[in-house]
């Protein structure tokens, strides 16, 4: 069974209604190991591979993730389209909890985190004007209108390190610079699908308002993980609809030729090392 739909599960979202078949693969990298096991089955009888972001259990921060090796396990499993949900915290009063954004843009507020496959002798500047599948992120858009479940298409996703919350100096000012919402961990998987040619596109689930809004101290731990649990639930219906009408014999976009002109160093001189590290990526690129 070859997967060429790929889920990422964030906070709250550990597994995947509705798999049948499923049984768990694990997956090798030249990153070291992924979050966890694979899950790989059939959702709307296509083959879909699932992994849990922070692993089973939720025992990775943020700023722990391998996202080289998630990505890259995707890769290898078969994987072409990726569907990302995370929970964020809303930076403007119209993204109410329980609703979800689909951003089209990131900002990044991360420190040091790596986010490239490339280096080590092997250069590649991808374009990431447009850091999402605009295909991919439509679909998404109509899967949340036929669960009905509220959805912006569109706005922005600040990814800060974490795991510590926002001050509300910070919060304001990311409200000052119009972001829509925030969480820690999508950015870097966005880049990386890009260097992997693979479609992404995030379901930002909000779970709440960050600390700015006049009601935050009101909310309690038990109201947080009441909407983690609702927006799982109402994520598996978006997601289950969403992979019933991608079409998995072709992609409509530029995805899968980004590295078409990213690669910069002359082939020539690419380390014998570097060209077998990353083969996966860059053989299509290297026949002769």
């Amino acid at each position: 069974m070859t997967p060429e739909i790929g889920i990422i599960g964030g906070s709250g979202l550990y597994s995947m209604p509705g798999f049948t078949g499923q049984q768990e693969v694990r997956v090798e990298t030249p990153w070291g190991d992924p979050s966890g096991a694979y899950m790989v089955g059939l959702l709307e009888g296509k083959a879909v591979a699932f992994l849990a972001r922070h692993g089973r259990g939720h025992r990775i921060s943020p700023s722990e993730l391998n996202f080289r090796a998630n990505i890259w396990g995707l890769k290898k499993l078969g994987v072409k389209q990726v569907i990302s949900l995370s929970a964020v915290g809303s930076l403007k009063e119209e993204h109410r909890p329980l609703e979800f954004v689909i951003p089209d843009q990131f900002f990044d507020r991360t420190r040091g985190r790596v986010s490239t496959f490339f280096g080590e002798g092997l250069v590649a500047h991808i374009s990431f004007a447009e850091p999402v599948c605009n295909h991919l992120a439509a679909v998404l858009y109509e899967a949340c209108k036929q669960a009905g479940v509220v959805a912006k298409l569109g706005g922005t996703y600040l990814c800060m390190e974490g795991p510590a919350f926002s001050t509300k100096a910070e919060s304001n000012v990311y409200r000052s610079m119009g972001m829509d919402v925030i969480g820690m961990t999508n950015l870097q998987e966005a880049k990386l699908a890009r260097e992997a040619e693979l479609c992404y596109s995030t379901i930002a689930m909000v779970t709440d308002y960050d600390c700015w809004h006049p009601d935050h101290d009101a909310v309690t731990v038990t109201d947080i993980i009441r909407n983690l649990t609702l927006n799982a639930e109402h994520a598996a219906k978006v997601v289950a609809l969403a992979v019933k009408r991608l079409d998995t014999s072709s992609r409509p976009c530029k995805c899968s030729d980004a590295l078409a002109h990213a690669l910069i160093t002359d082939k020539s001189v690419v380390p014998a090392a570097a060209r077998k590290k990353l083969e996966l990526l860059i053989g299509k690129y290297f026949e002769p």
